[in-house]
């Protein structure tokens, strides 16, 4: 999508501290960060919402979560412990309409979470 923010940090067109990239899938440093830690994981192909998923998007969702798992060890908190989240539409607080999972650690974080 030519007005996707995210897209547009697939392609290249606008700048972001990268964490990983195994071509589908690419993390990235959020530049508004929750926690110490905070990265986001995106497909590179355009996904509004959680909701646009198809069955053919499994391996797809696991290649997320994978790809979280090795930006934690990579970033030293996989064994302090870190949080995977996806919001999903306006009220979960979804701003991006790219399907991206965050990624935060470095502190402590509680629970419930909002």
């Amino acid at each position: 999508m030519s007005d996707c923010i995210f897209c547009k940090i697939a392609a290249g067109e606008i700048p972001a501290i990268k964490l990983y990239d195994d071509g589908e899938v690419l993390a990235f440093r959020d530049i508004n960060p929750e926690a110490p830690v905070h990265a986001l994981i995106i497909p590179r192909r355009h996904i509004a919402t959680l909701n646009d998923l198809g069955t053919a998007d499994a391996a797809l969702v696991g290649q997320l979560y994978l790809a979280g798992k090795r930006v934690a060890t990579d970033l030293g908190v996989a064994d302090s412990g870190y949080r995977t989240v996806i919001n999903c539409n306006r009220d979960a607080g979804q701003i991006v309409f790219h399907l991206h999972m965050h990624l935060l650690a470095g502190r402590e974080l509680g629970w419930p979470p909002g």
